[in-house]
């Protein structure tokens, strides 16, 4: 049995077919030309249904994605997460381009996969102490700040040994990538020197407390080849506190995509496979990954946006080590004081004011006034005298 609505396109078809005015037809039903004719068009006297609704879902959707892209996230999702990697839209769709799937879906795609099947949950970060204020650098405007470290050694297959040395715009998320066989003070200096006449020169260099970067414990005051390339640029190394390597968090967070997709991923066995291999991993970081911090944007494309004017080095041979001694600038170590009140600088230890218990500090050396300033919040607390040597 018909329902109403049935009955009625029937009979609206009846009065036409009838020879009945169309326009009195709409009037009586309340209804539109258009709706008439539809129904009009589609009676057929041998089929029943004519007058029955029909779903105008489409037959297929132009933009869905295939159910085998959306498995191939979930899977590829589901493997980095157990292997405990990046597990991102960006880190998924790099590994799907590493496995050649096609078609290849968009960063924006991955993410509605990812939300639809309530796959965005993160994984609990290092715990920090809540409490301690932590004085930190500047990092709305490109190079304001690089966050530098060595990795390695590392092993190629010839065999061939390196130490990578990775640098990271923390405004931009820009990356810049050098190998070296070893990480004496030219090698440190040419590393730095090399990523600098493509990232720029910045106007703070954070870095651990490697000896590589700060010199020599046997001659703490000798201001390694680091602080002197920097100080000799402008530029002001921070050490961060010891054994506190998350200080440096966003380096640290790009050495492990660096391990997972760059050393882990390309085959090389030679030292130019690794330089040629070094440069193509950072045009591709820097000109495809995007970052949630950046709203989205691509490293290169948060550089463009900022319009900021970059320093670079003038000279396209790097300094020869060992660098001139500087007579001007200042250098900073970041220092957790502890219940000996005692500050250390590379080895020397400083007495400091008990209100710097269980407090951070900050130790700038003024090379020009030879003078070393301890700092709480921004206030002096302390000053010693500090010839340079």
């Amino acid at each position: 049995m018909k329902d109403e609505i049935s009955q009625q396109r029937i009979l609206a078809v009846q009065r036409y077919l009838n020879g009945e005015c169309p326009e009195s037809i709409c009037a009586s039903l309340s209804k539109s030309r258009a709706w008439l004719y539809k129904w009009v068009d589609r009676h057929h006297e041998e089929d029943d249904s004519w007058s029955e609704a029909k779903s105008t879902r489409p037959l297929t959707v132009a933009n869905r994605t295939p159910h085998e892209i959306e498995e191939s996230v979930k899977l590829v999702r589901l493997s980095l997460y157990n292997r405990g990697l990046f597990c991102g839209a960006q880190a998924i769709l790099w590994e799907l381009e590493d496995l050649s799937v096609h078609p290849l879906p968009s960063l924006r795609t991955i993410n509605r996969i990812l939300s639809r099947n309530e796959l965005t949950h993160r994984r609990t970060g290092k715990y920090e102490a809540k409490g301690t204020p932590y004085p930190s650098l500047p990092s709305s405007l490109p190079n304001q700040t690089h966050q530098a470290d060595l990795v390695g050694p590392c092993y190629l297959k010839g065999p061939v040994r390196f130490y990578g040395l990775n640098v990271v715009d923390t405004a931009t998320g820009r990356c810049g990538l050098h190998s070296s066989p070893t990480k004496a003070g030219q090698d440190i200096v040419d590393g730095f020197w090399a990523i600098w006449r493509r990232l720029g020169i910045p106007d703070n260099v954070q870095v651990d407390n490697a000896m590589s970067f700060f010199g020599s414990l046997a001659h703490p005051r000798g201001m390694g080849p680091l602080i002197r390339l920097c100080l000799n640029n402008d530029v002001e190394p921070w050490f961060i506190p010891m054994a506190e390597p998350w200080r440096n968090g966003v380096v640290e967070q790009f050495n492990d995509l660096y391990q997972q997709k760059f050393l882990a991923k390309v085959t090389m066995a030679t030292e130019e496979d690794l330089r040629s291999g070094s440069l193509a991993f950072e045009h591709r970081h820097n000109s495809s990954y995007r970052y949630s911090k950046l709203g989205g944007k691509t490293p290169l494309t948060a550089l463009t946006a900022s319009n900021k004017k970059l320093r670079f080095p003038v000279e396209e041979e790097a300094p020869r080590h060992r660098l001139k001694k500087p007579e001007t600038g200042r250098y900073h170590l970041v220092r957790l004081i502890r219940s000996d009140l005692k500050l250390n600088v590379f080895g020397e230890t400083f007495p400091v004011p008990p209100e710097l218990k269980r407090e951070y500090a900050v130790a700038t050396i003024d090379v020009k006034e030879q003078k070393l300033k301890v700092f709480q919040d921004r206030i002096q607390v302390e000053e010693f005298d500090y010839k340079l040597r």
